[in-house]
């Protein structure tokens, strides 16, 4: 496939933005402007299952785990927007998103969003498209960061289901079996990502260490609530 005009210019742009961002381990304002930006968008939002946690702690311990395991600048702004274009604004966020913090954030933050769509596809047929499109992936950028989303939601959900039982999964569209399904499902299509060529080096031993803690948790879920993970209607 022909890469567009547009296409050649943005992937130029996001080339010379990774130089600057690796080049400058201390942050910037525009970390603090995308702080505050991440903010009000989710401002009314709760995380789910829990009305009384705001939805910013998520994504400030998405971005407390790339910037621990190595991220950039660019990839810790992502980390506090992965979830804007799908929860609150869909394209025209995206592209607001890109206008405020560069085309190498955008990509990353599209490449972690399952539906642009309002109302959103059903949850299965959501699921196993952005399976399928982490298995394609070579960047090591978008898979980075949205390894980082998976696992803090894991940790989040095994910290509750340990307190609650299996309780916790009437707060997923997937219940039990589906949302384990998908966790077993997202580690492996992460693993086959992780071993496309196109890897960048730099990232390699964060995102391994991301993957494993990821991987530990499904398998501690899928143990502690006697279960593979498997979907009935899975195929």
């Amino acid at each position: 496939m022909r890469t567009s005009s547009r296409g050649r210019v943005e992937l130029a742009i996001m080339s010379n933005e990774l130089v600057a961002a690796s080049s400058n381990p201390t942050f910037t304002r525009r970390f603090e402007d995308a702080l505050s930006y991440a903010a009000e968008l989710h401002r009314n939002q709760k995380r789910k299952g829990n009305a009384n946690i705001p939805y910013v702690g998520h994504l400030l311990g998405v971005a407390s785990l790339v910037i621990e395991a190595g991220g950039d600048e660019d990839m810790a702004i992502a980390a506090l927007l992965h979830d804007a274009v799908e929860d609150q604004g869909g394209k025209p966020r995206l592209e607001e998103i890109r206008q405020k913090f560069g085309a190498r954030v955008a990509h990353i933050v599209d490449g972690c969003t399952d539906s642009d769509q309002s109302p959103k596809p059903p949850w299965l047929e959501r699921k196993r498209q952005y399976i399928e499109h982490v298995r394609k992936l070579a960047d090591s950028d978008v898979c980075f960061v949205s390894a980082a989303d998976k696992l803090h939601n894991a940790r989040t959900i095994l910290s509750d289901f340990r307190r609650l039982g299996d309780s916790v999964w009437e707060r997923f569209s997937g219940k039990k079996k589906g949302t384990l399904w998908y966790y077993r499902t997202i580690v492996e299509a992460f693993r086959e990502a992780q071993s496309r060529k196109g890897s960048n080096h730099r990232l390699e031993a964060g995102y391994g260490r991301i993957l494993d803690e990821l991987e530990g948790v499904v398998a501690k879920l899928e143990q502690l609530s006697g279960t593979l993970g498997e979907l009935a209607c899975r195929g």
